[in-house]
């Protein structure tokens, strides 16, 4: 069932199992439901029509449609699905179509693989169809991008993060599709570490003060502290810095640095690596003994999973899932 906002628009009223979904995934279902809603208004306007749709296929009919891949990867953002299904119907005043998914968020996947199967009216289906595969696809890109990233970091001490570098309103979202493709989440924002850069070393007039006052603000937040050269980092952790971020280093220099960094305390310090790392280098990267690549290409840069929905003629037998 639906209810309505103050503005008398309908709000979908979500199954249980549905929020308990998005919670379990560490996700937010208000904020959710907000990128869903902003999503499928930027399809239907201030009308909330989808005119092609309307004008071609009855109210009353009934369909299933298939959720496949169109290419290897692993996929992210699955959940989503019924809930854009929900908040469509509710937007359309029919009912919420029944959702079937075959696989779940951070599997792999193979070209032609049926990801997940759809019933109920068709022109609900079809409104919701682009919204919920421009988000799905788009995390399910992440997360493929970050499985080859874990996988080449496999065996090595150092982890893979994402960064600050996402698409505004969506890093919730992008971080969570991180995380199901194996890497790790840094900070969500400006709020949950301090992270000294070269701006705020020279605003300051240098490391030590700089993570001076931040520490003397701050307490109780863990602060990060950007360094440029092994010397950097020498005076990076005599100032009480024990996580440090080397930034456009090449191996040879980060390992200067890394040891440099741990010769200088014997109390435990965490390390990582940045500057427009890629693949083919990850390895070498991770073997100088950081804990951490950041990679903001993770959610700047990944292109999206093809995936397709396919509604299917009326009487068609359910498809298999996928293998």
């Amino acid at each position: 069932m639906s209810r309505h906002r103050a503005d008398g628009q309908h709000v979908a009223g979500w199954q249980p199992e549905l929020e308990s979904a998005v919670v379990a995934a560490g996700l937010d279902p208000e904020s959710v439901r907000d990128v869903v809603v902003r999503a499928l208004d930027e399809d239907l306007g201030p009308r909330r029509q989808d005119v092609t749709t309307a004008a071609t296929i009855p109210a009353e009919q009934e369909r299933s449609a298939l959720l496949v891949a169109r290419a290897d990867g692993v996929v992210a953002g699955l959940p989503l699905w019924p809930i854009v299904l929900a908040e469509a119907a509710a937007m359309l005043d029919l009912p919420v179509p029944t959702t079937t998914l075959a696989v779940t968020d951070g599997a792999r996947v193979r070209t032609g693989d049926v990801l997940g199967q759809f019933h109920g009216r068709s022109q609900v289906l079809l409104v919701a169809e682009r919204t919920a595969l421009n988000l799905v696809c788009r995390l399910s890109g992440i997360a493929t991008h970050t499985r080859a990233w874990a996988d080449a970091l496999a065996g090595t001490r150092a982890r893979v993060l994402d960064t600050r570098k996402t698409t505004p309103g969506l890093r919730m979202l992008e971080k969570y599709a991180v995380r199901c493709g194996g890497g790790m989440n840094k900070r969500m924002g400006l709020f949950d570490i301090a992270m000294i850069k070269d701006n705020h070393k020279v605003a300051a007039g240098s490391i030590k003060a700089a993570y001076t006052q931040v520490r003397t603000r701050y307490p109780e937040v863990e602060v990060e502290v950007e360094v440029d050269t092994p010397d950097e980092a020498e005076e990076a952790v005599a100032a009480g810095a024990r996580f440090l971020l080397f930034d456009n280093m090449s191996v040879d220099v980060l390992a200067a640095a890394v040891a440099k960094a741990r010769a200088a305390t014997p109390e435990p310090i965490l390390l990582e690596a940045t500057g427009g790392l890629t693949l083919d280098e990850a390895r070498a990267y991770a073997d100088t003994g950081v804990d951490y690549l950041s990679v903001g290409a993770l959610t700047h840069s990944s292109p999206g999973l093809d995936l397709a929905l396919d509604l299917l003629p009326p009487d068609t037998p359910a498809a298999g899932a996928a293998g």
